[in-house]
């Protein structure tokens, strides 16, 4: 069995039938597209789509900084900026 990983589920079928309805109820979480009753796709709506961008940049700069916390280091003085 596939794991789903959205709280609302719908068919293609119902999906092509009523779409902007679909749309309206999604709540600003993601609905799991399903075919022949496995995930198919997922459809995100824009704010959440926007929010886990934003938090996938977030996770990555985290982790630039894990990885450069130990160096290499460049001396500078204030005259060489």
């Amino acid at each position: 069995m596939d794991t789903v990983f959205a709280n609302t589920t719908v068919s293609v079928t119902e999906l092509k039938r009523n779409y902007a309805a679909i749309i309206k109820q999604s709540d600003e979480s993601p609905i799991a597209i399903l075919n022949h009753n496995r995930p198919e796709s997922y459809l995100l709506p824009a704010a959440f789509y926007e929010k886990l961008l934003t938090r996938l940049e977030d996770l990555e700069d985290s982790q630039l900084i894990i990885e450069r916390a130990n160096g290499p280091f460049v001396d500078l003085s204030i005259d060489d900026l």
